[in-house]
């Protein structure tokens, strides 16, 4: 049986993006795993996870959590770092 520490490791995210999108999608941490890895797999998925960790900051800052909201801003840096497809607009993508 795969514990979540396994799944972490075999994941294309991080930890703490991870755990940013169960907070965004209110699921358990082993689903959001899957869901992560799910997302990278294209730059769509991934646009969605940059989406879901701005959707979390935003909800830190309007709750009056700055030290949650500037964690998730540095998950999101080094998301967009290791994921430079989840910038990409649109418009900008390839046809």
């Amino acid at each position: 049986m795969l514990t979540y520490e396994d799944c972490v490791a075999l994941c294309a995210a991080s930890r703490r993006e991870i755990e940013a999108i169960a907070e965004h999608e209110h699921i358990p941490l082993m689903a959001a795993a899957e869901m992560a890895n799910y997302l990278c797999q294209n730059a769509g998925g991934e646009r969605c996870i940059r989406r879901f960790i701005l959707d979390d900051i935003t909800a830190a800052e309007a709750r009056g959590d700055h030290h949650h909201a500037l964690v998730l801003t540095a998950v999101l840096k080094h998301f967009i770092a290791t994921h430079p497809d989840s910038s990409l607009s649109e418009s900008s993508q390839p046809r």
